[in-house]
C-alpha cells in the first residue's frame, strides 16, 4: 500500500519535526502562514485496551487538519501520561518544553488533538500566551470554511456556539483589561467585579438565545427533509447512502456515477453539504444516492448532533454504500471508526457494501485488495477512473431486490394505475388479460408489497 509521507519522529523527546526539502508542500508564495505545533498525549494502556489509532498516527492526521484550515506545521510532540492533568492536560515539566518551542521555532499557535476542557484552555492560554486550540475547534473552523448552504452554515454556527458557550469566559479579554489584567479578581477594584459578572451573563444569554434560534430553524430543515423522504417513499425510489470516512473518495464516486459537479480535493472535509443524484442501475431500477459529511476518528458529539438532520438521511437509507481508502496506511482503523459511528446512528441493521476505493494509486492492484479480504461485502473500485464501477452497480441492484418479493395478482381493470405502477417500479415476470382483469406475476418492491396484498390470488 501507498504510505503518507511522515513527520520525522525523535524518538528520545517524542519530537515531531517537518523535513525540509525542495518539495516542501510549506513553502510560504502569498501571505505568511501561521506557524503551528502540533501537541498530543498517550495514556498507558494495558495490551488489551489499546486505541483504535495510535498517537502518531493520530497526530499526523491532526497535522493533515492543520494544513487544512491553512497552518504551517512546525513539529509536535506527545507524552505518555498514567492520568491526565486537569489544568493543563499535560503535566507542568512538558508546559516548560512547549514554552521552548515557542520561543525558539516562533509558534503561533499550539493545537491539542484532544478536546479541552474550558479550564485546561484557559490555563494553557495563560502559560504560553499564544493561541490554544483543540481538535475540536479545528474541525469546527474547516467545517466553517467548507459549508456553503445555508443549512450547513445554520449547522456549523450551532456547533460553534454549543463548543463555545462554556469556554466564554476567556472570550472577555476587554474585562480583563478594565480590571489591570484581573478581571474581577481580588485586586480588580472596586465597581469591576459585578459590571464583569453581568456582562457575563448578559453574553450567555445572548448565545443561549441564538443557539435556540439556531435550532429551530434546524427543526424546520428537519421537517422539510422529512416531507422529502416521504415522497420519496411514496415515489418507491430507494436510497443509497455514502459512507466513509473523510477524504475516502465518497464525492468523487457520486460524480463518476452521476456526472455530477459536487467539488472535490485531496483534503479532510473538503465537502460538507449533503447531495443527492438520481442513478439507473443496469436492470433499469432507479435509486438515489445521496453523498453524506465524512466521518473522522474523535469527531466531535456537538457536530454529530448539529448535524443531525443531514445524517437521518442514513438512517433512511435502503442500502449503505461504506467508501474505504484502501491507499491509507490506517484502512482498517479508519473503517473501524467509520461503523462505530453508524452504530451510534442506530443503522446497524441496514444493509452494507464495502467499496474498496483508489486502487489506481496502488502498484500492485490485485494483491492489496487480498490483504483487505476481510471486508465483508466488497468490491474494489477506483472512483477516478472507473475501474469496477460497472461490476459496484449490479451488486447494488442485486442487494436492493434480494428483498423485493414475488408476487402472483390478479388486477381489476378498474385499477389499471397499479398495473402502470408495476411496469414503472416492479419488474414484470408473466402478464395475462382475463374478463375480470389482468394476471401479473412480478418481482415487486417492499413499498408496494401492502398495497398489491389484497390482489393477490
Amino acid at each position: 500500500m501507498r504510505t503518507c509521507p511522515r513527520i520525522i519522529v525523535d524518538s528520545d523527546l517524542n519530537l515531531w519535526r517537518n523535513p525540509i526539502s525542495k518539495n516542501n508542500q510549506f513553502q510560504i508564495t502569498q501571505s505568511p502562514l501561521e506557524k503551528a505545533f502540533l501537541v498530543g498525549y498517550e495514556m498507558k494502556y494495558a495490551p488489551n485496551q489499546q486505541p483504535r489509532f495510535s498517537v502518531e498516527d493520530s497526530l499526523e492526521e491532526l497535522a493533515t487538519l492543520a494544513r487544512t484550515a491553512d497552518l504551517q506545521v512546525e513539529g509536535g510532540t506527545y507524552q505518555r501520561v498514567e492520568h491526565i492533568n486537569p489544568n493543563t492536560l499535560i503535566g507542568s515539566g512538558k508546559v516548560e518544553e512547549l514554552q521552548h518551542y515557542r520561543d525558539d521555532m516562533g509558534i503561533e499557535v499550539f493545537l491539542f488533538d484532544d478536546e479541552l476542557t474550558p479550564r485546561q484552555q484557559r490555563e494553557l492560554e495563560k502559560r504560553l500566551t499564544v493561541k490554544v486550540v483543540d481538535r475540536t475547534a479545528l474541525i469546527l473552523d474547516i467545517f466553517a470554511r467548507h459549508a456553503r448552504t445555508h443549512e450547513g452554515q445554520l449547522q456549523v454556527e450551532l456547533a460553534q456556539y454549543e463548543y463555545r458557550l462554556p469556554r466564554l469566559t476567556r472570550m472577555w479579554t476587554h474585562l480583563a483589561r478594565q480590571a489591570g489584567g484581573r478581571a474581577g479578581g481580588a485586586s480588580g477594584g472596586v465597581g469591576v467585579r459585578g459590571p464583569g459578572e453581568t456582562q457575563l451573563e448578559v453574553d450567555r444569554r445572548e448565545i443561549g438565545h441564538k443557539i435556540a434560534h439556531l435550532k429551530r430553524e434546524l427543526e424546520k430543515v428537519r421537517a422539510h427533509r422529512g416531507r422529502h423522504r416521504q415522497q420519496r417513499q411514496q415515489a418507491g425510489i430507494p436510497i443509497v447512502a455514502l459512507v466513509g470516512y473523510t477524504n475516502a473518495g465518497k464525492s468523487t464516486l457520486l460524480n463518476t456515477l452521476t456526472h455530477a459537479d459536487v467539488y472535490t480535493a485531496d483534503q479532510l472535509f473538503a465537502t460538507l453539504d449533503p447531495t443527492t443524484r438520481r442513478v439507473t442501475l443496469p436492470k433499469g431500477t432507479e435509486i438515489l444516492l445521496s453523498d453524506t459529511v465524512g466521518f473522522i476518528q474523535k469527531l466531535p458529539t456537538g457536530l454529530v448532533a448539529a448535524f443531525r438532520a443531514t445524517l437521518e438521511g442514513i438512517a433512511e437509507a435502503d442500502l449503505l454504500l461504506h467508501v474505504v481508502d484502501v491507499t491509507h496506511p490506517n484502512a482498517f482503523e479508519q473503517a473501524a471508526t467509520v461503523n462505530q459511528t453508524l452504530y451510534h446512528l442506530d443503522v446497524g441493521a441496514t444493509p452494507t457494501l464495502v467499496a474498496l476505493n483508489k486502487i489506481d494509486r496502488l502498484a500492485d492492484p490485485d494483491e492489496a485488495v487480498k490483504d483487505l479480504a476481510e471486508f465483508p461485502n466488497s468490491l474494489a473500485i477506483s472512483a477516478a477512473n472507473g475501474h469496477g464501477l460497472a461490476e459496484l452497480l449490479t451488486k447494488i441492484e442485486t442487494v436492493l431486490r434480494s428483498k423485493w418479493e414475488t408476487m402472483n395478482l390478479r388486477i381489476p381493470y378498474q385499477r389499471s394505475d397499479l398495473v402502470s405502477t408495476l411496469h414503472a417500479q416492479a419488474v414484470i415476470q408473466q402478464e395475462a388479460h382475463h374478463a375480470d382483469g389482468t394476471q401479473v406475476e412480478a418481482q415487486v418492491p417492499p413499498h408496494l408489497v401492502g398495497i398489491l396484498t389484497p390482489f393477490r390470488v
